[in-house]
């Protein structure tokens, strides 16, 4: 089966069968080691999952660490979920939309992400069926979305050499990766050698309510916003730091729904909200986060994992949404790896990344002669 051949598109009201699933654990190996408040990643290593009906392929991956260190859930416990509960739930059953899962996947508490991996290789599957490109199912317009970088924890020196690089790259947002006692320093740096660029600092949890005079200090220098300085589950208390500060503070770990979205926005504890496809559960959700958001007039953008091209596609997709008005994560696959999981190689030019259209769907195909090589354990899981 290859989801490279034409496709006929299926009868919406007949559905899919979802015949098979090929679901296997990935490693790619990073250029350079990737240092936030937490740890450090030496190799992207993730969950993927192929959905097959109707002779067509969805593809997707999920987001999980190996560690419970970003969020609670693990590689291995998804594994595990998805093995034993979740794809036996779908297998061999006929949906007409993605939608149709919810009943599904509703039932189960928590493991969003992993709830996410099986939804969004469906709209992939989905969106095939139907001869559109993801972004035409989801709602979005354009033929490209503003994208920044992200740059991990390094020495003052090593940093200004990565933000001019990224710069020449024409990227529109600089992200900094901060920590305690690796903060003001490195921002004042920074700001002092490129005083006109945007510039965001992202906390990844590391602060707590004792460090808000140096979440203070932090207001000199003209940020677009602070990411997620405090707990991974808080939002009342990022609610009495954004009363303290000017910058705003954008929330990344502690929304997961759309009520987390509104909550935090009914109580002033963020003025920006990144979404993650795979952190919130799926696109379902995704959406309704986006439209709680837009609601308020709060702008969203699209945060990364350091996705392959498969997650990459999809959040590219996502990004084309209309409230997605600050630039996302989702910067060049070539920055991280040596080489993808894809055919198609996702390139920013100045700033700007193209939707993927090579085909229906999320617009990339698998290369599946290198996925054999970096796939440490691979499964089917059928009827």
């Amino acid at each position: 089966m290859s989801s490279d051949a034409p496709l006929s598109p299926v009868p919406l009201y007949q559905g899919i069968r979802i015949e098979s699933a090929e679901l296997r654990i990935v490693s790619l190996p990073l250029f350079t080691p990737f240092v936030i408040s937490s740890g450090t990643m030496t190799a992207k290593t993730f969950p993927l999952l192929v959905l097959k009906g109707e002779g067509i392929e969805g593809v997707a991956e999920a987001v999980m660490d190996p560690a419970p260190d970003y969020l609670e859930e693990t590689i291995a416990g998804a594994m595990t979920f998805l093995r034993e509960v979740l794809l036996p739930q779908i297998v061999g059953k006929r949906f007409a939309s993605p939608y149709d899962l919810q009943p599904v996947l509703s039932p189960w508490r928590g493991n969003r992400m992993a709830k996410a991996v099986v939804e969004m290789a469906f709209w992939d599957l989905w969106a095939k069926s139907l001869g559109l490109p993801l972004q035409a199912a989801l709602g979005g317009t354009g033929d490209h979305v503003d994208v920044g970088v992200s740059l991990g924890i390094a020495p003052v020196e090593t940093t200004l050499e990565r933000v001019g690089a990224a710069l020449e790259q024409g990227y529109k947002r600089t992200k900094l990766k901060i920590a305690q006692g690796h903060d003001v320093r490195i921002v004042e740096a920074v700001r002092t050698e490129y005083p006109d660029i945007k510039l965001t600092v992202d906390a990844n949890t590391d602060y707590g309510l004792a460090d808000l005079p140096v979440l203070q200090m932090l207001d000199d220098f003209g940020l677009d916003y602070i990411e997620q300085p405090l707990a991974h589950d808080d939002i009342h208390d990022h609610a009495k730091v954004q009363r303290s500060l000017l910058t705003a503070i954008c929330l990344d770990e502690s929304i997961r729904s759309a009520s987390d979205a509104r909550k935090a926005l009914e109580t002033g504890a963020a003025r920006v909200i990144n979404i993650k496809v795979g952190r919130v559960g799926g696109f379902a959700e995704a959406r309704a986060i986006h439209d709680t958001c837009a609601a308020f007039g709060v702008p969203v953008w699209c945060g990364g994992m350091l996705e392959s091209g498969i997650g990459r596609a999809h959040n590219i997709h996502l990004a084309t949404l209309a409230n997605f008005t600050k630039p996302g994560d989702t910067s060049s696959a070539s920055r991280y790896f040596e080489r993808d999981i894809t055919n198609e190689a996702l390139e920013a030019h100045n700033g700007e990344m193209p939707v993927p259209r090579q085909g229906p769907g999320i617009g990339v195909t698998l290369d599946r002669a290198y996925l054999a090589t970096v796939t440490d354990h691979a499964e089917e899981v059928t009827a």
